[in-house]
C-alpha cells in the first residue's frame, strides 16, 4: 500500500466484486473480461483532474526495499506496500496473515497454527517449488539460501515487532535475483530509539492462548542497542494442536566518524503440534466435525538464525561502500500428514555469504552496484517408519546433500531527465550450481516387486544456471504529488533442490529450466494535502518454462502461465481524526499453455489456477479520541471464490469476516489493547483445497477475544 508520512498512519478498506455463490461442483465461466477499458478511463479522469490541480508539498514515505538505502518512494516506477509500527502494533497479528491483509495484491494463506503458503500477483502455490517465486527476506537479506525455500519461511521473521514490513509487488530491481519473480516480502528490523525505552506487553486469547514480549532501545554516544522478543504459546482451537513460539531480534547500530556498522542477529524457534485438513464438502459449516483433528499425530519443529554485519563508509562525497557478511542456519522437522502414508522429513541448511555494494549520487543520475555470493550446504531426510504398500515401503526414502553456490554482480541506475521525468532501470547477472550428493542407494527407494515406486534416489551429479534480468521503468510527476508510471521488468528462479533431486516414479533426472517472468505494469499513485493518498496499478506477467509435476508424477517444465490484475490502495483521513482505507485487488491467473498436469482430467489451457481468487482485500475504518488516548477500528477482510483443482470444477464459494480493535492509554505508562476477530462468528475456511478426490479445508477461528496490557518505563 502507498503510506505517505503523516502525524497518524493507518490503512485501508476494500471493494470486492463478489461472485455468485452456487455452492455446487460446477464450473465458474471462464471468459469473463478484465475491466480494462474501466481502468484506463479511471486512470485518464484522475489523470486529467491532477494535471489541473497542485497540491500542497508533503514529504513522501521513504522506502529501503527497492535499493537497499533509504529513498523518496512516491516518483518510484515500481509498485510496492508498506506497513508500518504503528499498524503492526495494532493489529497485534497472532498470524503473519493478519497483518499482510493491509497489503493489495498479497494474500498469505493461513494453514494450522504458524503455517501458511504464499500469494504475492500469483496463485497460491504449493509444491516441492511452491515457495521458489517469492523472495522473503529480513533487513533485505533472503530468509532462506537460492535453492532451499520453505512454504512455511516468514514464520523464521520477527514480523511480530518489526519497524516496518516493505512489500515490492512483481518482478523486483536488479538488486534481487532468484526467487524475486512474483516479489518481495521484506521484514525491516526496529532501529535503536534516540532515548531509552523499554516495554513489556502480556496477552491472553482464547483457547489457552498466551504471548509476552519485550522491547528496549537506546543509544549513547556512537552506539544504539534495540532489543525485540516474543513468546506465545497456544493450546490450539482444534483437537490435539497447538504450539509453542519464541522470537528474538538483538540489533546494534555504531555511527563513527569513518564507518558506520550495523549488526542484527535474529532467531526463532516453534514447536508445534499439527492439525491437518478436515475433509468433506463445506465441512468447515458442521459443528460436529469443525474441531476434529484427523492426524493427532503431525507435528512441525523448525528453528532457525541469522546474523550479519553491514559496514558502510564514505569512499568520497558521493560514493558509499557498504560490505554485508552474513550467515544463516535452518533446521526443519515435520511429519507430513498431508500424504496417507505419512513420512518424517528432516532438512535444513546452512550458509555463509559476502555482498559488496556501492551507491553513487551523481546528482542527477544515482546508482547502486555490487557483486554477491551466497554458499551453501542443504541437506534431507524422509524417513516412513511403517509401509504403506509396496509403493510407499517403510524405510529411507530420500538422504542427500546439496553443496550450493550462488554469484551475482548488479547495477541499478535511476536518472532525473526532468524535473518531472525520472528513468530508472537495472541489469544482473546471476550463477547459480549444485552438487548433490545421495547418501542412500541410488535408484528405486522400494523393493523389485513394486508396481510404481513412489520415490526415486538420483545418482550424484551437478547442474548449473546462468541467468540475466532487466528491468526499466519511467514516471512522469504530474503534480507535486502525483506520480504516473510505466514499469517493464523480468524475474527468474532456479530450480530448487526439492525439484531436481526429490525425484518419483522412476524419474532418473529432471532436466530442468529455470523459470522466468515478463512483467508490464501502470501505477498512478499521490495524495492530496494531508486526507487522501491513493495508489492505483494494473500489470500483465507472462511466465514460462514453468515447473510442474506431470500425470507421470515427472517433475518437467516448460509450462506457461498468465497473469494480469488490478491493485488499489487508498486512505482518506476526514473529520480530524477518522480515517478511512481500501486495499483491493482483482485478479485473473490462468494456464496459458496445453499441459498434461497431474490432477486434470484434460486440457487445462484458459483455466484458473487453483487457489487463486480472483477479488479480494480488507477494509478499515477507525478513528483516534481524545477520551484515554484511544484508537478504535473496524476491520471488514473479504475473500473472493477461488477453485480448487485444475480442471475448474471445485470451488471455494469465499467469504467476508468483521474484526475489531481498541487500543487505549489507561495511565501515562500503561496501555490495553482489546481485538475481536470474527465478530460475526462467520464459518469459514482459512484455506480449501482438493485432493485424494476429496475437499479438504483448514477450518477458520470462531469469535475470540485477545486482550494485551502494555507497560513501558
Amino acid at each position: 500500500m502507498c503510506r505517505i508520512s503523516q502525524p497518524r498512519q493507518q490503512s485501508a478498506i476494500a471493494f470486492a466484486l463478489a461472485e455468485g455463490n452456487t455452492g455446487q461442483l460446477l464450473p465458474i465461466p471462464t471468459d469473463t473480461p478484465m475491466p480494462t477499458n474501466c481502468l484506463l478511463r479511471t486512470v485518464s479522469v484522475i489523470t486529467l483532474t491532477l494535471a489541473h490541480q497542485i497540491a500542497s508539498a508533503q514529504p513522501d514515505e521513504i522506502l529501503i526495499t527497492a535499493t537497499r538505502e533509504p529513498q523518496s518512494a512516491l516518483r518510484m516506477p515500481l509498485q510496492w506496500s508498506a506497513v508500518d509500527r504503528e499498524n503492526i502494533d495494532l493489529v497485534g497479528a497472532v498470524h503473519i496473515n493478519e497483518i499482510m491483509q493491509r497489503v493489495p495484491g498479497a494474500w498469505i494463506s493461513r494453514g494450522n497454527g504458524q503455517e501458511h503458503l504464499t500469494a504475492l500477483r500469483s496463485p497460491v502455490l504449493t509444491g516441492a517449488g511452491g515457495c521458489g517465486p517469492f523472495y522473503m527476506a529480513a533487513d533485505s537479506i533472503s530468509l532462506r539460501a537460492p535453492g532451499f525455500c520453505n512454504a512455511n519461511q516468514l514464520f523464521d521473521a520477527n514480523s511480530e515487532q518489526a519497524e516496518r514490513i516493505e512489500v515490492i509487488k512483481g518482478p523486483a530491481t536488479a538488486l534481487y535475483g532468484s526467487n524475486a519473480m512474483h516479489g518481495v516480502i521484506n521484514v525491516l528490523s526496529a532501529a535503536p530509539s534516540d532515548q531509552r525505552e523499554q516495554e513489556i506487553a502480556l496477552e491472553a486469547g482464547p483457547w489457552d492462548y498466551y504471548r509476552a514480549r519485550y522491547a528496549f532501545g537506546d543509544t549513547w554516544g556512537q552506539h544504539g542497542l534495540s532489543v525485540r522478543f516474543n513468546g506465545s504459546s497456544d493450546g490450539g482451537y482444534k483437537d490435539d494442536s497447538g504450539y509453542g513460539q519464541q522470537k528474538l531480534t538483538l540489533r546494534h547500530d555504531y555511527d563513527g566518524d569513518r564507518f558506520s556498522v550495523q549488526t542484527v542477529f535474529g532467531g526463532a524457534n516453534l514447536n508445534q503440534e499439527t492439525a491437518g485438513f478436515i475433509q468433506g464438502y463445506e465441512a468447515y459449516a458442521d459443528e460436529a466435525v469443525k474441531r476434529d483433528n484427523p492426524n493427532p499425530e503431525a507435528y512441525r519443529d523448525a528453528r532457525s538464525w541469522r546474523l550479519y554485519s553491514a559496514v558502510s563508509t564514505q569512499l568520497a562525497d558521493n560514493h558509499q561502500l557498504t560490505i554485508t557478511p552474513y550467515a544463516r542456519h535452518n533446521h526443519m522437522e515435520f511429519l507430513q500428514h498431508f500424504v496417507p502414508w505419512q513420512p518424517v522429513e528432516k532438512n535444513g541448511h546452512s550458509s555463509v555469504g559476502l555482498r559488496f555494494t556501492l551507491q553513487s549520487d551523481l546528482g542527477s543520475l544515482q546508482l547502486s552496484s555490487g557483486v554477491e555470493t551466497d554458499l551453501t550446504r542443504g541437506w534431507l531426510e524422509e524417513i516412513q517408519a511403517e509401509p504403506f504398500s509396496p509403493n510407499q515401503p517403510a524405510g529411507v526414502h530420500y538422504d542427500f546433500e546439496v553443496d550450493a553456490s550462488s554469484s551475482a554482480m548488479f547495477i541499478q541506475a535511476s536518472k532525473a531527465i526532468t524535473e518531472r521525468w525520472l528513468l530508472e532501470g537495472g541489469a544482473r547477472l546471476e550463477y547459480n550450481r549444485y552438487d548433490y550428493d545421495n547418501r542412500a542407494s541410488d535408484g528405486s527407494a522400494c523393493a523389485p516387486e513394486a508396481s510404481a515406486c513412489r520415490f526415486y534416489r538420483p545418482a550424484d551429479r551437478s547442474d548449473s544456471f546462468t541467468n540475466p534480468s532487466l528491468n526499466a521503468g519511467l514516471s512522469f510527476q504530474l503534480a507535486d504529488a502525483h506520480t504516473l508510471y510505466l514499469r517493464a521488468a523480468q524475474g527468474f528462479r532456479a530450480p530448487q533442490a526439492n525439484e531436481l533431486y526429490r525425484l518419483q516414479s522412476g524419474q532418473a533426472v529432471a532436466d530442468l529450466e529455470a523459470e522466468e517472468i515478463d512483467n508490464i505494469e501502470l501505477g498512478l499513485r499521490g495524495y492530496f494535502d494531508e486526507s487522501l493518498t491513493y495508489s492505483i496499478s494494473a500489470y500483465h506477467m507472462n511466465k514460462r518454462n514453468v515447473i510442474f509435476q506431470d500425470a507421470n508424477r515427472f517433475n518437467v517444465s516448460g509450462a506457461r502461465t498468465r497473469h494480469r490484475g488490478i491493485e488499489l490502495s487508498t486512505q482518506y483521513r476526514f473529520l480530524e481524526d477518522w480515517y478511512l482505507g481500501a486495499d483491493f485487488t482483482w485478479a485473473r491467473h490462468r494456464y496459458d499453455s496445453p499441459i498434461n498436469l497431474l490432477g486434470s482430467g484434460g486440457s487445462i489451457e484458459g483455466n484458473d489456477i487453483d487457489t487463486a481468487p480472483r477479488a479480494f482485500g480488507s477494509a478499515q475504518l477507525g478513528s483516534r479520541f481524545d477520551w484515554l488516548s484511544s484508537t478504535a477500528e473496524l476491520e471488514w477482510v473479504y475473500m473472493g471464490a477461488y477453485y480448487l483443482e485444475p480442471d475448474n470444477l471445485a470451488r471455494y464459494d469465499g467469504h467476508s469476516l468483521l474484526n475489531f480493535r481498541w487500543s487505549a492509554q489507561l495511565s501515562p505508562r500503561l496501555t490495553s489493547t482489546l481485538r475481536l476477530t470474527n465478530l460475526s462468528d462467520e464459518d469459514y475456511a482459512e484455506r480449501a483445497d482438493f485432493g485424494f478426490g476429496n475437499y479438504r479445508y483448514f477450518v477458520g477461528q470462531p469469535r475470540a477475544a485477545f486482550l494485551e496490557l502494555a507497560f513501558d518505563w
